[in-house]
């Protein structure tokens, strides 16, 4: 026993019209132990070139490479099912956000749940795209998605084999992602519809609004202000609050200080000298970090719809800023820092809408405009002054 779990050759027997292998193979048992066991595979048909047991030999052999190289290890032949749920999941509860460790959990559920009865050394490439299309299918993913669901299911399996339950090469690297819906047109407030909603909107949503809109925070850090991270000229941000949990923010450079402009520094001390808060800027009867989507359901739904306005998300907010101030000239990296994005090209890609034009470029063209003009003026003269010559 101990020779085979070394290396094993196998035995070729030939039973009616085929060839067949009889091996052994690890099988993981409920407590996660390892043992052997014997299998037995089909390895060809009987006839022609494979008419004799060494004919077949080499197709035996190459079957029980992966075994005798240790390219497969025990670990390896647990389903993709169980390494998720019993280990997979709980590092990404111990090392991850808990609202990045929350969407994991419902991806796999939604996504891979059903499908993962097959053995992490079992699953290639081509399994990767036969899980994408069928989701893309079934599900109706945008393109979006679909990439998101990708990311997770390459980082499941990069854990694998960081953690030696997978030998090789990743299988999901490869993959091609399946045609889906294109991504849906992302929303950037104006200044306008900003100045309308702090105008009609109640508190606390209107200081919330003016906030999102001034500072470019994200809804977990709005729920994260605390009253003494205001000084009057700047909001220092300094923790995320998701359900229960406080966290710092999202990101290397989560954490930092946001100037407050006078007119959101007018908001802000009107909201707390009539409110009073206590501990977190906007908080419940319990002085917990306030339901922001209670307020938005509630309170400012209703109120945009009245007013003929829609609702787009806090997110609009921070991507309105950040359209905004590049729309007048605002350098892209003093956009980046005021966002805390650990990337300007973050930044560029995914919050600043190009969908006008913005004074820069206006200032380019008009620029290039001028120089043309001060060419022909040039071409004119000097044409003029060459037939006063002549």
């Amino acid at each position: 026993m101990k020779r085979s779990r070394r290396h094993q050759k196998g035995h070729v027997f030939r039973k009616g019209s085929s060839w067949y292998l009889r091996y052994y193979d690890y099988a993981v048992q409920p407590n996660q132990q390892t043992v052997l066991q014997k299998k037995c595979v089909k390895l060809a048909p009987y006839g022609g070139e494979f008419r004799s047991k060494k004919a077949v030999r080499t197709l035996a052999d190459e079957f029980l490479k992966p075994f005798n190289d240790g390219t497969f290890t025990p670990k390896s032949a647990m389903t993709m099912r169980d390494f998720v749920e019993d280990v997979y999941l709980p590092h990404v509860d111990r090392q991850m956000k808990p609202s990045t460790a929350n969407g994991y959990k419902k991806m796999w559920s939604r996504y891979f749940k059903e499908r993962a009865g097959i053995s992490l050394r079992d699953f290639r490439t081509v399994d990767c795209e036969r899980f994408l299309t069928e989701i893309a299918f079934k599900y109706d993913l945008r393109i979006r998605t679909l990439s998101h669901v990708k990311h997770l299911l390459s980082g499941i399996f990069r854990y694998a084999i960081r953690t030696g339950y997978l030998n090789g090469m990743n299988p999901v690297r490869d993959a091609c992602l399946p045609k889906g819906k294109p991504s849906a047109d992302t929303y950037a407030y104006s200044c306008e519809e900003v100045t309308e909603m702090i105008d009609i909107l109640p508190e606390p949503a209107r200081t919330l609004v003016a906030i999102a809109a001034f500072t470019g925070l994200r809804a977990g850090e709005l729920r994260g202000l605390e009253l003494a991270d205001y000084d009057s000229s700047v909001l220092h941000v300094r923790r995320s609050a998701w359900r229960k949990h406080i966290d710092i923010p999202k990101g290397k450079r989560g954490k930092g200080a946001v100037p407050v402009i006078p007119r959101l520094r007018q908001i802000l001390d009107a909201y707390i000298a009539a409110v009073k808060p206590t501990k977190y800027l906007f908080q419940n009867q319990k002085g917990t970090p306030a339901d922001l989507g209670y307020i938005v359901l509630e309170v400012i739904i209703p109120i945009l719809m009245e007013n003929k306005m829609k609702w787009r998300g806090w997110h609009a907010f921070r991507r309105g800023l950040a359209t905004n101030l590049h729309q007048i000239g605002v350098a892209d990296i003093v956009i980046q820092a005021i966002l805390r994005h650990s990337d300007v090209a973050v930044t560029r890609e995914s919050y600043i809408l190009r969908d006008g034009v913005d004074m820069r470029s206006l200032a380019a063209m008009e620029a290039f405009q001028k120089q043309m003009d001060n060419q022909r003026t040039t071409a004119a003269n000097e044409t003029e002054s060459l037939v006063v010559i002549q």
